[in-house]
């Protein structure tokens, strides 16, 4: 028997496959509402009951919020490696229903312009995403007998409510969970049919500040002139963020730790299918607002940020209210890249702001707030390559290690703490509405996302 065995089983599976992950689809497990907390549990079960389908060890595990599916199967075996696979079974609230044009909850086949689709709350973020990997296993048991390698699953329940059981869990469990590679499937593709493996991810600092000058609000008549208004202050200090010729972020020594990106990996990049036009203008926009010098790409996956994220103060109800208002407010993000250490970089920022402060201006830091730095995969191992020819072979052209613009955090805990390299591999597209009313999944990356988990499995124990 070979691998062209479990691809056809599981092209002649696909009905079955579909209707199995509808039944997991049905179940509402909303992680940030505790009203569904039984839902959270009975999806939990449901993955477990399904795992121990295909011979694999598998049980919920408690935590403080929403439970653990860890399960194990297979021996060491050397010269094979030992993969531990992430996803999570949590999904986002489906707010505001009233612009779904079917019940989130009652997933369905739909006919778009793409071809078909699975319509349902959780059918991209991340369901359909984890099945693929699960059913690939399920085709490769069936033909084979076993497995091809020792595999751990590990399923969460908290992923979009901010993972707050997670590194707990992880640090408790760490002998549990360590393996030779981590994979994760909770990634998009560059474009539609390109086969894509995340090479970095942008890390996160997240700031916020508050400007304070008089006592209380002041009648504008009466201090109008002579008054330091807060919101005049805190609009000049962040019009200093930014150069405005190049783009640049005018922080002194924000740039340490980036790094250019290596000429092999560009050229991926340029020839991926990546359409600017349309990703400009499908949110507005005619041309790239950002730094000078690099491509929207670069520019999304592997340049540093400074973002403000909100600015407000003083009188914001209806009509008007003279006052010099005694505050105003700013929350920034930065998204951060190869070295970038956010520690070091929160200090920088907050000395930008504070040099530049006027006399009888005041500026109190929200000291609750954190940060993490970018993860960059190794791109390097044998894995890699691997995996890329596997993805290349089922989808017919040549995969690319592309960059993302987001933050996955679980892929820095993997490293922190248990040691582990992360491949992040996904079949997801961009109109896939992950987090907004109407979310589908391609049937067709469904399919193949299968399909080249088992040609990856393959490629990785051979």
């Amino acid at each position: 028997m070979s691998l062209d065995d479990v691809l056809n089983k599981i092209d002649s599976d696909l009905p079955k496959a579909t209707d199995r992950l509808m039944t997991l689809l049905r179940i509402p497990s909303i992680s940030t509402d505790p009203a569904f907390k039984a839902y959270c549990d009975a999806a939990a079960d449901w993955l477990v009951a399904d795992l121990k389908s295909i011979g694999i060890d598998a049980a919920k595990r408690p935590t403080p919020g929403h439970p653990m599916v860890v399960g194990h199967v297979g021996e060491a075996n050397d010269g094979v490696p030992h993969l531990l696979f992430y996803g999570h079974y949590d999904v986002q609230p489906v707010d505001p229903l009233e612009l779904w044009t079917s019940p989130p909850f009652e997933p369905e086949l739909q006919d778009t312009e793409h071809g078909q689709v699975i319509r349902g709350r959780g059918s991209s973020d991340d369901k359909g995403q984890l099945m693929t990997f699960v059913e690939a296993c399920r085709a490769w048991q069936d033909v084979h007998g076993s497995l091809p390698c020792r595999i751990t699953f590990f399923f969460e329940g908290e992923e979009e409510s901010g993972s707050p059981s997670l590194v707990p869990f992880m640090e408790q469990h760490a002998d549990e969970l360590k393996a030779d590679l981590a994979l994760i499937c909770d990634t998009s593709m560059v474009s539609r049919g390109v086969p894509s493996i995340a090479s970095q991810l942008r890390g996160m600092l997240k700031d916020e500040f508050t400007i304070i000058g008089p006592r209380i609000d002041l009648h504008s008549g009466h201090y109008g002139g002579p008054g330091l208004n807060p919101l005049r202050e805190i609009a000049k200090i962040v019009a200093t963020f930014h150069d405005d010729e190049t783009g640049k972020v005018a922080v002194d020594g924000f740039y340490e730790g980036v790094h250019e990106v290596p000429a092999d990996q560009l050229r991926q990049w340029q020839t991926c299918g990546f359409d600017e036009a349309e990703y400009l203008n499908s949110v507005g926009y005619s041309v790239p607002h950002g730094e000078t010098g690099y491509s929207t790409l670069e520019q999304q996956w592997a340049r540093p940020t400074l973002e403000v994220n909100g600015m407000w103060g003083g009188y914001m109800g209806a009509g008007t209210k003279t006052v010099i208002p005694s505050e105003a407010h700013c929350k920034i993000t930065c998204r951060l890249v190869g070295d970038m250490d956010p520690d070091a970089l929160r200090v920088k920022i907050r000395k930008h702001v504070e040099d530049r402060l006027s006399v009888d201006a005041k500026v109190v830091w929200n000291q609750d707030l954190d940060g993490s730095p970018a993860s960059v995969m190794n791109i390097a191992r044998p894995e890699f390559e691997a995996a890329r020819g596997a993805l290349s072979d089922e989808w017919n052209r040549e995969a690319v290690f592309c960059g993302m613009g987001g933050s996955i955090p679980i892929a820095g805990f993997f490293k922190s703490i248990l040691g582990l390299d992360s491949m992040l591999v996904g079949y997801a597209n961009d109109d896939d509405a992950i987090h907004s009313p109407n979310e589908k999944y391609d049937v067709k990356s469904f399919h193949k996302g299968m399909r080249s988990w088992a040609r990856i499995l393959d490629a990785l124990t051979r």
